[in-house]
């Protein structure tokens, strides 16, 4: 969390190298903190509410720093914004009958990857030529970092592991309404 202000500074002032790094540290590090946590079964409450808030706040600093250096579209930017706010907001209910699952940390390490390479600019491959528009960077025939890749993979993946948690909280409220139903029926 203390990295985030450095990366926001370093990368604005065009230290990429350096703001890279520290991105892909503190990423890194925040997923080895959750990992030594559960493993070594010292897991805390305030951990337990940190790790996502911390993951969130550095996503949406990784996304919106990229918009303002011009790297990634705004839809994008929307996306993983309104993903985020969505999952934080649900997740206080979420986290006590849902379990986070496998995909959803692939979809973080995959944009966390993507946010990386687009920060450093490199490497950079032509894209596809299938379309000209400027808001589908890669599927145009320009020329792009590769990162822009597993942002969409990652985006993709989003979507499915936010559909399987929406499903998953009304399947999880439906069934805490039929017991409390069923308790007030006993009484």
């Amino acid at each position: 969390l203390c990295m985030v202000p450095a990366f926001i500074v370093l990368l604005l002032k065009g230290n990429d190298i350096a703001a890279t790094v520290l991105f892909a540290v503190a990423a890194a590090t925040d997923f080895l903190d959750g990992q030594i946590a559960r493993r070594t079964h010292c897991a805390s409450k305030l951990g337990q509410l940190l790790d996502p808030a911390v993951d969130r706040i550095l996503m949406i600093s990784g996304v919106v720093c990229l918009l303002i250096v011009g790297r990634l579209p705004l839809w994008v930017v929307l996306f993983v914004v309104l993903r985020d706010l969505f999952l934080l907001a649900g997740g206080a209910y979420l986290r006590k009958r849902v379990a986070v699952i496998y995909p959803g940390k692939v979809s973080t390490t995959l944009l966390f990857v993507g946010f990386s390479l687009l920060l450093l600019n490199w490497p950079r491959v032509t894209g596809l030529g299938w379309c000209d528009i400027s808001w589908l960077p890669g599927f145009s025939s320009g020329v792009f970092s590769c990162g822009i890749w597993f942002v969409y993979a990652g985006l993709v993946l989003s979507a499915f592991v936010t559909a399987y948690y929406i499903k998953k909280g009304f399947a999880a409220r439906r069934e805490a309404i039929a017991e409390e139903q069923s308790t007030q029926a006993v009484h």
